[in-house]
C-alpha cells in the first residue's frame, strides 16, 4: 500500500512532448505568413492584427441571422440587441463552423465588454451564465456594449467533448484553450479558428473580457475565479463575485484571458462548478458578479450586488495537484471547499478486492478547490486540488488536467 501525495508537476515535465512538436511544426512554418495576433501580417481579406475594421457581412444567412467575417460593434445601430454568425474556420468539406454573437448595443457610447464562452465543448453552465447576463440587459438603457459569444469550439460542443476533434492531419483531439491569440495560417483547425475570432471579432470589440468556464468532464470545482490579482484593474472586476475561492495565478500561455492580458486588454476567467451540466445556484452567482461589473463599468445601472467581501472569499496563489499512484476506486475524504492542513488525509483508493491500495495526503494548508468525480482513476489522474497561498509561488507551473 503506497501512501504518496502529488507532486507539483513542472513545465518541462508536462510539455516536452508539445515542445518537441512545436519544433517540428516550426520548421515546416518558418518561411510560411503569419496572421497571428502579434504580427502585423494579414490576408487580403481580413484586417491587420488588432487593428479595429469595418464589418463585413458574407452574404449569407443561418436562420435568418446574417452571417459576418469580421465584426466591428460601432457599425451596429444602438439601442439593439443584434444576433450574427460569425464565419469561423473552414472544414475539410469546404464548409465553415459558424459561432453565434450577441450583441447588446447601448444608446450612448461607453465601455466594450466581451463575454466568452463554449471554448471547452463540455462546459454548459458557462454558455448558460452569459445567456442569463445578455438576457437581463436592456440596450435602451444602457451605455456601452456588451458582445457574447457562447459557442467557441463548435466541432468540440457538437459532440459535448472538452477538445477539438482535429483531423487535418491525422485523428487528433486539441484544447483550444491552449491555441489563443491563434495563427490564422496555422498548421491545425483549432489554431486558425483561434487567429480568426480574436483577430476579427475579440479583440477589436473589447475594452475588458471575461472567458467562462466550468470543470473539465470528470472532474468537479468549486466556483472561484482565475485572473491576475496583481494587475488593478483585473483585481477590482475578480472582487466584484460573491464566490467562494481566487486563484490568484496568471496560469500559463494560450489560454484566452491571457491573450487579452498581452495586448492590453483586462481579462479573468470564471470556472463554475461540474462541467455537461446546468449548475443553477452557482450559475446565479456568477450572474449577479457579471452584472456588478457591467454597474463596474458603467454599462448599466443600479446598486451592486453581493461581492467576494460578502461572502468570506479564499485568496490562493497556487495549486496543489494530487495524483493517482495506483489504478482503482476513489473515496474523497474531504469535500469542495473544506479547509485542509498539511499531512490531512483528503483520498483512499481501493482495488477490485475492496482492499486500499493508496492513500493520499495533502502536503499544504488550503481549501479544496477542485475534486475527481468519476470513480476511477488510472496512475497520473488529478484526484484533488488544494488552492493555498506561498509567500514565493512557483514560476512558470503547469497544472494537470
Amino acid at each position: 500500500m503506497s501512501n504518496k501525495s502529488g507532486e507539483r508537476l513542472g513545465r518541462r515535465d508536462f510539455m516536452i512532448a508539445s515542445v518537441a512538436t512545436i519544433g517540428a511544426s516550426a520548421g515546416l512554418v518558418a518561411n510560411a505568413p503569419s496572421a497571428s495576433a502579434q504580427g502585423s501580417t494579414h490576408t487580403a481579406a481580413g484586417p491587420a492584427s488588432g487593428a479595429a475594421s469595418a464589418t463585413v457581412y458574407t452574404g449569407d444567412v443561418i436562420q435568418g441571422r446574417k452571417v459576418v467575417s469580421a465584426l466591428d460593434v460601432n457599425d451596429l445601430e444602438p439601442g439593439k440587441k443584434h444576433h450574427l454568425y460569425f464565419q469561423g474556420v473552414e472544414m475539410p468539406s469546404g464548409q465553415h463552423w459558424y459561432v453565434s454573437v450577441t450583441v447588446a448595443k447601448g444608446t450612448q457610447p461607453g465601455k466594450r465588454v466581451v463575454l466568452v464562452s463554449g471554448v471547452h465543448g463540455d462546459e454548459m453552465s458557462s454558455v448558460h451564465t452569459v445567456h442569463s447576463v445578455m438576457n437581463q440587459l436592456d440596450p435602451a438603457l444602457m451605455s456601452g456594449t456588451v458582445m457574447a459569444v457562447t459557442d467557441v469550439s463548435r466541432a468540440a460542443i457538437e459532440g459535448m467533448q472538452r477538445r477539438w476533434p482535429n483531423a487535418g492531419r491525422g485523428a487528433d483531439l486539441i484544447d483550444m484553450n491552449r491555441e489563443w491569440p491563434g495563427n490564422e495560417n496555422g498548421l491545425t483547425a483549432p489554431s486558425r479558428h483561434a487567429g480568426l475570432l480574436f483577430n476579427r471579432l475579440l479583440r477589436p470589440n473589447a475594452d475588458a473580457a471575461i472567458d467562462f468556464h466550468t470543470g473539465t468532464t470528470g472532474f468537479d470545482v468549486t466556483a472561484f475565479n482565475i485572473g491576475g490579482m496583481d494587475v488593478p484593474e483585473v483585481k477590482a472586476m475578480v472582487e466584484l463575485y460573491p464566490v467562494s475561492q481566487v486563484f490568484d495565478n496568471h496560469v500559463y500561455p494560450g489560454v484566452l484571458h491571457n491573450a487579452f492580458m498581452d495586448v492590453g486588454i483586462p481579462a479573468f476567467t470564471p470556472e463554475i462548478g461540474a462541467a455537461r451540466v446546468l449548475d443553477l445556484e452557482m450559475i446565479a452567482l456568477f450572474v449577479e458578479g457579471t452584472m456588478n461589473v457591467l454597474k463596474h463599468h458603467g454599462i448599466v445601472a443600479g446598486p451592486m450586488g453581493r461581492t467576494g467581501k460578502d461572502v468570506g472569499v479564499f485568496v490562493g496563489n497556487s495549486a496543489f495537484p494530487i495524483l493517482a499512484t495506483e489504478g482503482g476506486i476513489v473515496e474523497h475524504l474531504v469535500k469542495l471547499n473544506d479547509k485542509v492542513q498539511p499531512g490531512q488525509k483528503v483520498a483512499i483508493q481501493r482495488d477490485s478486492f475492496g482492499e486500499v491500495v493508496a492513500e493520499y495526503t495533502s502536503s499544504v494548508a488550503g481549501e479544496v478547490t477542485g475534486q475527481r468525480s468519476d470513480a476511477l482513476a488510472e496512475p497520473g489522474n488529478p484526484l484533488v486540488f488544494i488552492l493555498f497561498h506561498e509567500d514565493v509561488p512557483g514560476q512558470d507551473e503547469t497544472y494537470p488536467e
